[in-house]
């Protein structure tokens, strides 16, 4: 398995994989999250794809078929005046194809993501887990995550 940075020839595995990751919010949540939809256009994607300020990272097999993917965004807190000047790397979504889950390949890309972060200067590493991902939670906690904040709601 390798891991790279991905290109907009791309996009269509990775929507791909965005579906699944849809779909696992929508059995948690059908009330939030359409069955078989992405967050994202084609054309959305690519743009995302190109942009520095939100890198993709995606996990190859030896035929460059994608594993899964790390989207991730980064976030500059130098115009909040409480706040001290740092950047953070934002965890958008972490998907591995459901047929790979089990090989590592989510553990891999968190691991490269991290190093990548540390090589670019970030102070710390975010993400946001759905309370009806427990799997998703417990992953994240396996690689040493803690909880820096709640999201709370209530449904009128």
């Amino acid at each position: 398995m390798k891991i790279r940075r991905a290109v907009t020839t791309d996009s269509g595995r990775i929507l791909e994989l965005l579906v699944q990751v849809n779909n696992v919010h929508s059995e948690g949540r059908p009330d939030l999250f359409l069955k078989d939809k992405t967050k994202y256009t084609k054309e959305d994607l690519e743009n995302i794809i190109t942009s520095d300020s939100t890198p993709i990272f995606v996990a190859v097999d030896d035929s460059d078929r994608i594993l899964g993917y790390g989207f991730c965004v980064f976030q500059s807190h130098d115009k909040e005046p409480n706040f001290p000047d740092i950047t953070t790397l934002y965890i958008d979504d972490i998907c591995v194809d459901e047929n790979c889950r089990g090989q590592h390949v989510g553990q891999e890309l968190y691991q490269y993501i991290t190093a990548f972060a540390k090589e670019s200067g970030c102070y710390n590493i975010t993400l946001n887990v759905w309370e009806k991902n427990p799997d998703a939670k417990l992953f994240y906690e396996a690689q040493g995550l803690s909880i820096q904040k709640y999201g709370m709601e209530m449904i009128l």
